[in-house]
């Protein structure tokens, strides 16, 4: 049965992928809106295949320019805000050349990043900026790494400059900042306890086949996305401030979800 599913699984992406890379990189050559739309029904497919059922709570911030601060817990989390809603994510430059997933972050032009080299940060935080003030929607996982999925790590303030950086360049000089909790709360039915949670997250230290294979053995994942309410950051506003209070958010968000508050 793992096997059929698995199956499955490689071939209704496969072909779900194949028959819409034509029109996704026509709308990535000519910069069309259709390249911000195409991935969420992608998305939306992926996370039906995977068992994944997903319940919101709250809703995007149809303020622009927007960025999201998400917790991260798994690759999946990537999948999971790509159904609801049209986004591009930062991902670390490494990411470009993997398996998968990197031909996927391309084909979704997210902005990679090299949180090394410190001489290129400022030019990574303009594409933030630009990004954001051309309407599109980031997603910012200021953790930096993943986590067991039972609580959210320290989280770094300086990708938070490219709000600083939008604020100087949008209308207004109003850059919003929604803070967003990804809770798994739930498998075969059941409420996730402690223990089972890690089964859904992916530290890192695990290769990516083993950890898919167990997501597929576990049946329908349960999870919660909580959106909190937008930080209006203005000119002259301080962002480690701001890390400091969307921080809180995500934080207290993540564990009413972990505690069973939606049930």
């Amino acid at each position: 049965m793992l096997w059929l599913r698995i199956i499955y699984l490689v071939f209704a992406l496969t072909l779900l992928t194949l028959l819409m890379l034509p029109f996704q990189l026509l709308g990535l050559a000519f910069d069309l809106k259709i390249r911000r739309w195409l991935p969420r029904f992608w998305h939306r497919v992926a996370c039906h295949t995977l068992g994944l059922k997903i319940t919101v709570h709250g809703t995007p911030d149809k303020n622009r320019p927007l960025m999201l601060a998400v917790n991260h817990a798994s690759w999946k989390d990537i999948m999971i805000l790509g159904s609801i809603t049209d986004v591009v994510f930062i991902a670390k430059t490494e990411v470009r050349d993997w398996p998968v997933f990197g031909m996927l972050a391309r084909l979704q032009k997210s902005i990679f990043v090299t949180r090394e080299q410190k001489r290129s940060t400022g030019t990574q935080v303009n594409e933030i900026a630009e990004r954001m003030a051309g309407g599109e929607v980031v997603v910012l996982f200021p953790e930096g790494t993943t986590s067991d999925g039972n609580r959210l790590l320290e989280v770094k303030s300086s990708l938070f400059g490219a709000a600083s950086t939008a604020v100087e360049q949008v209308p207004g000089g109003i850059v919003y900042v929604q803070p967003v909790a990804i809770a798994y709360t739930g498998v075969h039915g059941m409420a996730m306890g402690r223990y089972h949670r890690p089964l859904v997250a992916w530290p890192g230290s695990l290769t990516l086949l083993p950890h898919l294979v167990g997501v597929l053995r576990s049946g329908a994942l349960e999870v919660d996305v909580t959106f909190g309410d937008s930080v209006a950051f203005k000119r002259g506003d301080n962002r480690k401030h701001l890390a400091v209070s969307v921080t809180a958010a995500i934080r207290r968000m993540l564990q009413q979800s972990l505690r069973g508050y939606w049930r």
